[in-house]
This record gives structure tokens, C-alpha cells and sequence, in this order.
């Protein structure tokens, strides 16, 4: 454990002057995405407790007990609707997936539908709109009375082209609509991993999406990504530096703000450092800034087989629970 002054301690402890931890920020959702249904991509179908496991809802409940309130929940498409796009749900997969979600909204937190596959279906760039509509019949009709339920097209869609990546996303949310889902929220993902540092350059067309079957406006939410690492890859436990969290996002919003557009962080983490902490907390603090057009962010990630890896916020000894928890409960709603 690295060491801090006494100062930091007691700020980021929230006993500062012994009073509370301040909030800082405005944000409609914060939270964390709760991975494990998505393990195992190279053996499909796969073996659950082998290849694949569900998040603990125990574990959950003690992120929301700490007044978290929204949870992004992969899982694999390939699973969820074996053989074909245009095929039918597992049930199995669907019911260990499903308990899951159920378990959050029944407690009254947001759970973000998140098919984690890349724009890609067994291993191939997903190119059917007609098919990758059908998919998403398929899953939203399971969730379409959930009023806690948001759907998200898809995860981080890269190297492909960006008329393709518009037109998946525009399948996916006529296709969401069309099954009376239509007071829930919808989360499109743009390409480059929807990076918010990459944005303004790659994904500008993504403000054409329309969501006119929605029972009210401003349902649809830009989800982007963002870590800290000189290559934006959320593999290392070093940050560029103590800025570099503002400085990634600052294009992004902006663009939010001229389109007219909302967005949401789907993934964001830094190494247990004190320049990552400092960066994590310059990024959420402009976030907040800016949370007419923020709504939030998840953290990525808890889930119950990360073990020791670098940004585990699973309860009770994942590194970033242990490191981060006190910092973010400041940007609790």
C-alpha cells in the first residue's frame, strides 16, 4: 500500500475538518461495470464456473449500499443467441444473465444491457443490419417492461467503417423501439473502442442517429470510453500524467454541447498511483462541470474473477476497491 500524507488521507476519507465527504458533482448515474458473463471468448458456447461466470449479486449489493446506482453487465451475443443472430435466446445463459439484472433494478439501480462484442458476431464483423435488428428484437423484448433497463447497441465496434457503425446503431435502436421498449434508454457506441479522445475525429456521423420512436426526448446517450494509459488502452497501471483525464474529454464534450447530445462514460479507471488518482479525479471533476451534458460514469471493473487484476473494484478486496472507492463516492448522485 503506498503511502499518503495525513492531509490526503483525511480528505479522500471524507473527515476532512470532521465534517462529511463533500459532493462534487451533478451526475444522474454512477457506477460500475460488473464483468464475468463475457470471460472466455475463445471457447463458445462454453462452461459456466469454467469459461464464464455471472457477477455476485452479494457484491453488487455492497456497491450499492455505497450509494452507487448504475451497473453496465456484459455478456456474449454468441451465447445469448447461439447459432445465428436471427435465432432464438439461450435459455440457461439467459436465466444466470437475467437474475442478474433483475437483481438490480430490483433495487431500484439502472442495469445497462451491454452485448460485449466488438461490432463482431462469432469472431466476423457484423454487416446485417436486418440481422443485427433481429438480435436486438430478440434480447429487448426479454427487458422491454423494465423501466430500469438501458440497452446498449453494442461494445466498443473498432476498425470498421463508420457508415457501417452508424447504420448498426441506427438497427439496433428502431430495432429496440419496435418492441414497445420505448421509455427506456438507449446507449450507442461509436468506433475506435468509442473513445472520447478519438470522437470529435472518428465519430462526428454518429450525431445523425435518430430515435423518433421514443416516448420522450433525449433517451438516447452517447456512451464513450476512456482510460488513462499512453496508448488509451486501459492495460497499464501508469497514467501520462495529472491532467490527462480532463484533457482526453474536453473534445468530446464539446462536441456534445454543439450537437445538442448527451453522454454517459461507460469505462474509465487508472492505476492505484497518486498521478492516476489525481488524473481520475481532474477527468470526473470537468465531467461533473459539464454534467448538463454528463450523465455519468461506470467504473470498469468489478466482477467475482478479476483477483488481483489492476482496476478491480470488486467488494471487498479488489485493488481499485480498496484504492478508489473513497475518491469516486464523491460523485455519487
Amino acid at each position: 500500500m503506498k503511502t499518503k500524507t495525513l492531509a490526503t488521507v483525511l480528505f479522500v476519507s471524507g473527515v476532512a475538518f470532521g465534517g462529511p465527504l463533500k459532493k462534487r458533482a451533478g451526475f444522474q448515474w454512477f457506477g460500475s461495470n460488473e464483468s464475468g458473463a463475457e470471460f472466455g471468448q475463445g471457447n463458445i458456447p462454453g462452461v459456466e464456473g469454467t469459461d464464464y461466470t455471472f457477477a455476485n449479486t452479494s457484491a453488487i449489493q455492497t456497491l450499492i449500499d455505497s450509494g452507487m446506482n448504475i451497473f453496465r453487465v456484459p455478456f456474449l451475443m454468441e451465447r445469448m443467441v447461439p447459432t445465428s443472430m436471427t435465432g432464438e435466446i439461450d435459455s440457461a445463459y439467459f436465466k444466470g444473465y437475467s437474475e442478474v439484472i433483475n437483481y438490480i433494478t430490483s433495487k431500484g439501480a439502472w442495469a445497462i444491457i451491454d452485448p460485449h462484442n466488438y461490432g463482431r458476431y462469432n469472431g466476423a464483423i457484423i454487416s446485417s443490419t436486418d440481422d443485427f435488428g433481429a438480435f436486438w428484437k430478440t434480447v429487448a423484448s426479454q427487458f422491454s417492461n423494465n423501466t430500469k433497463v438501458i440497452f446498449d447497441t453494442n461494445n466498443e465496434y473498432h476498425d470498421m467503417d463508420e457508415s457501417l457503425v452508424v447504420s448498426l446503431n441506427q438497427a439496433a435502436i428502431d430495432a429496440i423501439r419496435a418492441t414497445g421498449a420505448t421509455s427506456q434508454y438507449i446507449f450507442v457506441e461509436g468506433n475506435s473502442y468509442t473513445g472520447a479522445w478519438t470522437w470529435t475525429t472518428v465519430n462526428d456521423d454518429m450525431k445523425s442517429l435518430k430515435d423518433s420512436s421514443a416516448a420522450s426526448d433525449n433517451l438516447l446517450v452517447y456512451e464513450m470510453h476512456q482510460y488513462l494509459d499512453s496508448d488509451g488502452s486501459g492495460t497499464s497501471v501508469d497514467c501520462v500524467n495529472t491532467t490527462i483525464g480532463k484533457d482526453r474529454v474536453e473534445s468530446a464534450t464539446a462536441w456534445l454541447k454543439s450537437n445538442n447530445k448527451i453522454g454517459f462514460l461507460g469505462e474509465f479507471a487508472g492505476g492505484a498511483t497518486d498521478t492516476c488518482e489525481t488524473a481520475v479525479t481532474g477527468m470526473l471533476d470537468y465531467l461533473s462541470t459539464n454534467s448538463d451534458v454528463w450523465l455519468g460514469a461506470s467504473w470498469w471493473a468489478a466482477g467475482p474473477w478479476w483477483a488481483d487484476y489492476i482496476y478491480s473494484i470488486e467488494p471487498p478486496t479488489g485493488v481499485a476497491y480498496e484504492s478508489y472507492l473513497s475518491i469516486l463516492k464523491a460523485y455519487f448522485p
